[in-house]
C-alpha cells in the first residue's frame, strides 16, 4: 500500500507551479483539443484490468480561495492543516490525482473557464489538457476504473450524461467513453478512488437529491454504457453532509473509505468494509468543527 510521506512544503509547490505557468497555459489553450473527442456510444474497448490495491491520499480543501492540505494520520483521520496558499478562487473545478512519480505524486487538475489544466506535484509547468470543459458541471477522480496504469476522471455533462476519461502518464487524457446515458444531473455528490464492494474493481459513489447514497460497481469492462453495474443502495439521510469525498484508504486497513463534511461543521470518516451489503461501518468523527466553511474537498 502506498503511504505518502509528510512533505507539505513540496506539495505546496503545486500552487506556485499553477500560478507561474498559468499565462503560458492560457495562451496555449486556444489550440487545445476538445473534450468531445470520444468513442461512439456503442463502440467497445478492450476489457479493463482489476483496480490496484487501496491507496492512502491526503485530503485537499478550499476555503475563501485558499487551498489546504490535510495529511492522513495513518490509522484514521487527518493531521493539522498545511496552508498551500491563495489564488484558487477562480478555479471552478479541482481534482486530485496520483499520476506523477510512478503514481506517488499528488497532482492537481483544475478548470478555469473553458480550459482544463494539469500540474504535477513536483512539476514546474502547468499543462493544458484541453478546451471546451465548460460542458461539465462536475469532475471527480475515481482512480483506475478504465484499466490503464494511470487514474481516470469522471465528468458529468450538463445534460445528465456521464463520461469516463482514462488518464495518461503525462497527465493528459484519452478519448472519453460514455458510462451513463442520462439522469446523472439528479446526483448531488460523486466520489470514488477505490473498491467499495470487495471485488477488486473500482466503483463510483453517488448521492441523489433525496439524500440516498448509492454505489455503482465497476464492471471491469471498458465498454460504452457498460462500465458501471447495477447500483447498490447504501442508505438514506446523506443530505446532512455538505461535501462527500474519498481519499482512498484513510485508516490503513486495506479498504476504501469515505469522508464527509457535516453541514453542522464536524468531519466524519466512514470506514469501508468491502462488503457490498453493508459497505460502511458506523461513522467516526475525525474533525470537531469548522468544516462547513469549506466549499470544496478533493
Amino acid at each position: 500500500m502506498l503511504r505518502p510521506l509528510d512533505r507539505p512544503l513540496r506539495r505546496a509547490a503545486i500552487c506556485v507551479a499553477v500560478l507561474s505557468g498559468l499565462l503560458a497555459a492560457l495562451l496555449a489553450a486556444t489550440r487545445a483539443p476538445s473534450p468531445w473527442n470520444d468513442r461512439t456510444d456503442n463502440a467497445a474497448a478492450p476489457q479493463a484490468q482489476a483496480a490496484p490495491g487501496p491507496v492512502m491520499f491526503p485530503l485537499f480543501a478550499r476555503k475563501s480561495g485558499r487551498l489546504y492540505d490535510y495529511e492522513p494520520k495513518g490509522a484514521g483521520g487527518v493531521k493539522p492543516m498545511v496552508d498551500m496558499g491563495g489564488g484558487w478562487a477562480e478555479a471552478d473545478a479541482l481534482v486530485q490525482a496520483n499520476i506523477s512519480e510512478g503514481g506517488k505524486g499528488n497532482d492537481v487538475y483544475h478548470r478555469l473557464g473553458t480550459t482544463l489544466f494539469y500540474t504535477a506535484e513536483h512539476g514546474n509547468d502547468t499543462k493544458v489538457v484541453g478546451g471546451g470543459w465548460q460542458i461539465y458541471d462536475r469532475l471527480v477522480s475515481v482512480g483506475n476504473m478504465g484499466g490503464s496504469a494511470e487514474p481516470d476522471l469522471v465528468a458529468r455533462q450538463t445534460d445528465g450524461t456521464l463520461w469516463l476519461y482514462q488518464g495518461k502518464a503525462d497527465g493528459t487524457l484519452q478519448a472519453r467513453v460514455r458510462i451513463g446515458s442520462g439522469g446523472w444531473n439528479g446526483m448531488t455528490a460523486l466520489a470514488g478512488r477505490g473498491d467499495y464492494t470487495g471485488d477488486g474493481k473500482t466503483d463510483l459513489v453517488a448521492r441523489s437529491t433525496d439524500g440516498t447514497l448509492y454505489i455503482y460497481p465497476g464492471t471491469g469492462n471498458l465498454v460504452a454504457d457498460g462500465v458501471l453495474g447495477s447500483r447498490i443502495t447504501v442508505g438514506g439521510g446523506w443530505n446532512i453532509h455538505k461535501l462527500i469525498v474519498s481519499t482512498g484508504d484513510n485508516d490503513g486497513d486495506g479498504k476504501t473509505d469515505l469522508i464527509a463534511a457535516d453541514t453542522a461543521g464536524p468531519l466524519w470518516l466512514f470506514k469501508g468494509t468491502g462488503n457490498p451489503s453493508a459497505p460502511f461501518a458506523p461513522r467516526v468523527q475525525i474533525g470537531t468543527g469548522g468544516w462547513a466553511a469549506f466549499d470544496h474537498l478533493f
